[in-house]
């Protein structure tokens, strides 16, 4: 790795008044493409199970440790007009959610549904555009990227948000857009157009740098479990993904379909991996440590632009949303050391790994084309078209949550039994609620 530089640097630009230790330590790496600012690196301890927030140094501040559910919404920001929203994505265990707003930042409770927390940039001001809300599950660390006509803060810089102090503790500079960002207790992970960067979290010193090919949605996922660290990300090829085992130091290269990956989406222990091509009819599921394809499922026949893919906290379901404006949950028949389904052979996208034999179907393969032996969403739900929707489990059994770019929050609950057409319990539009 290259040698860093030190520099000093002023905090970034926040809401709040500048506190008195506002002075940065700047590492730069030119050939990194990179340069990391961080203070205050006791406010970010590695995490235990048991305690979900980031303690500050409590002896400044002996009531620093809080979570963010607790601080309530801005009372000035009511009156203001309802912003326009650039961003949507659930936290790690899919019990909030994050928005970003062309003037700042929302995190709402998903079950019971409300607000939970705001932050308006641009309260008075035109500007203050967040296009990147990455949460760590419940605590008061936040990860941000700027985005929108009037972003408040560049689009190649990562912050580490700390609410409790209202200011960035932290920033990552690129030279290029930061396409995402996803956090772990102990890791970060930036994502930009053709580079793959893994942090440590307490000191912010880059672990890994990773090539891919173009990968404009910022394409990447991590594990959640303590026990290991697996990250996914587009490999150097198309359809190709690649997996990284790092407690086992291994690294798995897997052609996942034929096309351009579109999506694809972690168990939590990440053992298994959902994929999608640009196609959109198909989704695959592969056993991480060795690349086998486990399961195949269709979402239907016509090409679609899969937005989401999501599995459940035990990998039984997985969830599927499109622009078709249905989301699909899928039952899977698989575990990762146990591959019991089997994928016809007459695929329309050959060049996969090879499948276990087991199914129900098998009887019927290479007798009837392809599309009449494939396994079909046990349920789905209809939504209105013209909106971008994306879907997880919630917290009730047998339930599913719709985020919608339009506002829009639904929660719906299938059958797991007779499947079918799920019944929606609850609806919300948090846009008109939004100012």
């Amino acid at each position: 790795m290259a040698s860093h530089s030190v520099r000093s640097s002023p905090p970034p630009q926040t809401p709040s008044p500048p506190s008195a230790d506002s002075g940065f330590i700047n590492e730069s790496d030119d050939s990194d493409d990179l340069c990391v600012t961080l203070d205050s690196l006791s406010l970010m301890p590695p995490l235990s199970d048991e305690d979900y927030n980031v303690k500050p140094n409590t002896e400044a501040d002996p009531s620093a440790v809080r979570s963010i559910y607790l601080r309530p919404s801005s009372p000035s920001a009511i009156s203001a007009p309802p912003p326009e929203f650039l961003h949507l994505s659930f936290n790690q265990d899919f019990c909030c959610f994050a928005a970003g707003t062309d003037r700042g930042f929302k995190i709402y409770n998903c079950d019971p549904f409300r607000e939970i927390f705001r932050r308006d940039f641009g309260e008075n001001t035109v500007g203050g555009g967040i296009g990147i809300v990455e949460m760590l599950f419940r605590c008061n660390i936040l990860a941000l990227v700027g985005r929108g006509p009037n972003p408040q803060y560049s689009p190649h810089k990562v912050m580490i948000w700390d609410d409790h102090q209202s200011r960035c503790i932290g920033e990552l500079s690129f030279r290029s857009e930061v396409r995402s960002v996803r956090l772990r207790r102990d890791r970060i992970v930036v994502v930009l157009e053709q580079k793959v960067f893994l942090y440590n979290f307490a000191d912010l010193k880059l672990l890994h740098q990773i090539e891919t090919i173009a990968n404009p949605k910022g394409l990447c996922v991590v594990s959640q479990t303590s026990e290991s660290l697996v990250l996914v990300c587009p490999g150097l090829m198309k359809g190709q993904v690649r997996i990284e085992h790092y407690a086992t130091k291994r690294t798995k290269f897997v052609i996942a379909h034929d096309s351009r990956i579109a999506c694809f989406a972690l168990s939590q222990d990440g053992m298994l991996l959902a994929t999608a091509s640009t196609k959109g009819t198909l989704v695959r599921i592969f056993n991480t440590v060795d690349g086998t394809l486990l399961q195949e499922v269709r979402r239907g026949a016509d090409r679609a632009e899969i937005y989401s893919l999501a599995f459940s906290p035990t990998a039984q379901w997985l969830a599927v949303s499109s622009d078709k404006g249905t989301i699909h949950v899928f039952g899977l028949k698989v575990n990762a050391g146990s591959p019991v389904s089997d994928v016809s052979q007459n695929s329309s996208e050959p060049n996969i790994p090879p499948v276990s034999s087991g199914s129900s179907l098998s009887f019927i393969k290479g007798v009837l084309p392809k599309y009449f032996s494939s396994e079909w969403s046990v349920a789905k739900y209809h939504l209105p078209e013209g909106s971008q929707y994306i879907a997880a489990f919630g917290q009730q059994k047998n339930t599913v949550v719709i985020l919608g770019m339009d506002g829009s929050f639904y929660r719906c609950q299938y059958d797991p039994s007779s499947g079918g057409e799920m019944m929606q319990l609850e609806f919300h539009n948090f846009l008109q609620g939004a100012s």
